[in-house]
């Protein structure tokens, strides 16, 4: 590798920190450029609806490296500065009306979060989680007696209730489906985060069409389709999040559902890799292309992605990880199902009293397993599933997991 060349990282998320690192880790002495809109150096987004929501952690704890290390390493930072426009023909990117070349070229500009209309247009206190800022917004309204009405049950939704019930505040989370996570987890387990949050005092309504939101001094007023409303000091919307591929769509490559990227996140650009929310990778182990927008995933495209920028030939087979702490619970998942993507799932231990075991399966082969609240669990179910085969004796629980797993070797 020689001194000569650049590789440039647009955005400063945790894959491009992950990535600058390993890039300077592995050797490469060439001119290293990161560009962040944000103003912020790289950190982690899931404190921001866990840790630093709710005040136990700080904002420094959440950086992916100290605010030394980028000198030390001779990262050339330019925070605050949104990238306009990438050039694959005269390999370069166009940021504050400059122009800077590349050798080589990673997009790590994550998601965006979906925006609801009604919601923006109402002129009600409304707030979205993807930045620091907005986190900072919210846990200024996690005060005792204070109201949120929460649109979306999927993870962000719930965890900003458990921080919001801690707080002392009253919650209502709105839900159009039949259970919070149902798409996630389907409605085996899904009624275990659905019962844990009813339990903590959540308003929860299921089955809910929000039909028009108004302002009124500073109260949102969500009607719903049934004709009653609820009333919020703080409207928190989440409802997904969409990959930001603006770049990569008027670049020219290859998108659906993201930037499309063999198992070595190349794009279809060869000197153009992409990696974190923003990459639909090929999974060797999987045999598709998925897109993950977890932070193991981030970590773990990142590192990847600087190993192939650098020449090397390193495939991306880890299989799709992601956590949650809610109130008493904490959860690990690992694997990738979709709602219509199993046909059974087993569950262990007493989902009741919040410690359990759960794999979904199709067609024998096991295909995703999560605990809660179950530590120990956790190396026997990467064994379990990593395989992605049939897996004897799930159902039966006076075998333990450890066991089991063993019995695969």
């Amino acid at each position: 590798m020689t001194a000569t060349q650049t590789f440039v990282i647009v955005g400063a998320g945790l894959a491009a920190g992950k990535a600058v690192q390993e890039l300077r880790e592995s050797g490469f002495d060439g001119h290293l450029v990161l560009y962040g809109a944000e103003s912020h150096l790289p950190y982690e987004r899931p404190p921001l609806s866990k840790g630093y929501l709710t005040g136990d952690d700080s904002f420094e704890s959440a950086l992916v490296q100290p605010p030394d290390w980028y000198d030390a390493h001779a990262v050339d930072l330019r925070l605050g500065t949104r990238v306009a426009a990438v050039d694959p023909v005269a390999r370069a990117v166009t940021a504050a009306g400059a122009t800077q070349r590349y050798d080589k070229l990673l997009l790590a500009t994550g998601s965006r979060p979906r925006h609801l209309a009604m919601a923006d247009d109402s002129g009600a206190p409304v707030a979205y989680l993807r930045t620091v800022e907005d986190s900072d917004l919210i846990r200024s309204r996690l005060r005792a007696e204070h109201r949120l009405v929460i649109i979306g049950g999927g993870w962000i939704g719930l965890e900003v209730a458990a921080a919001a019930r801690r707080a002392g505040a009253h919650v209502t989370l709105l839900e159009a489906l039949d259970l919070p996570l149902v798409r996630v987890l389907g409605p085996e387990v899904a009624r275990t985060f659905a019962a844990l949050h009813q339990a903590h005092g959540v308003d929860l309504r299921m089955k809910t069409v929000v039909s028009s939101i108004e302002a009124d001094g500073g109260v949102a007023i969500v009607t719903l389709a049934d004709g009653s409303s609820v009333e919020a000091d703080l409207l928190v919307v989440g409802i997904g999040v969409t990959p930001d591929i603006t770049l990569a769509e008027a670049a020219g490559l290859r998108t659906d559902n993201g930037i499309l990227v063999d198992h070595q996140l190349r794009s279809s650009e060869p000197d153009i890799f992409a990696a974190g929310d923003i990459a639909n990778a090929y999974h060797p182990l999987l045999g598709r292309h998925v897109r993950v927008e977890h932070w193991d995933n981030a970590i773990g495209q990142g590192v990847v992605a600087a190993q192939n920028m650098l020449g090397k030939d390193v495939s991306y087979d880890r299989l799709p990880y992601f956590f949650s702490d809610q109130y008493d619970l904490g959860m690990e998942y690992l694997g990738n199902v979709g709602p219509d993507g199993y046909d059974r799932v087993v569950l262990r231990g007493t989902p009741d009293k919040g410690t359990f075991t759960a794999f979904w399966l199709r067609e024998g082969r096991v295909l995703a397993g999560m605990h809660a609240n179950d530590w120990d669990a956790m190396d026997a179910i990467r064994h379990i599933v990593g395989g992605q085969r049939p897996v004897a004796g799930l159902e039966d629980e006076s075998v333990s997991l450890a066991q089991i797993a063993a019995n695969l070797d």
